[in-house]
């Protein structure tokens, strides 16, 4: 069975750290373009860190670069995002997502990761993450 299981978040204080877990079942990462993704209420599902393969390189969007971290665990089939000196702007509920890879997006660009991600069919439940004093 396909499933994408995040956790991880919660309340965390400006300029902390969290880590996100999103771990698959049913399929292996290895084969998927992964990307982690974030909405609030009223807006487009966003972007945020996008990855084809582990020989690849990475998308970041601009207000995450340099702070979150996108990495997988091919032996523990599982994504994280490192999200370092967090901002009130981060709180969301963020989304691990994972599509069929195909060749031509992994020698693509990384822009397109995202993309490529958001096409899939596979995506997980959502979680939380709060960013307060």
């Amino acid at each position: 069975q396909v499933q994408l299981v995040e956790s991880g978040g919660g309340l965390a204080q400006p300029g902390a750290s969290l880590r996100l877990s999103c771990i698959a079942s049913g399929f292996s990462l290895e084969d998927y373009v992964v990307g982690w993704f974030r909405q609030v209420p009223g807006e487009e599902r966003e972007g945020i860190s996008c990855n084809a393969c582990v020989k690849c390189g990475t998308h970041y969007a601009d207000s995450v670069q340099r702070r979150f971290a996108i990495s997988r665990d091919n032996d523990n089939n599982t994504l994280y995002l490192q999200k370092n000196n967090l901002k009130p702007e981060d709180r969301s509920v963020y989304y691990c997502a994972a599509a069929e890879l195909d060749e031509q997006v992994c020698a693509g660009h990384e822009d397109d990761f995202c993309l490529a991600a958001r096409a899939g069919d596979y995506w997980g439940q959502g979680n939380q993450v709060t960013v307060s004093s």
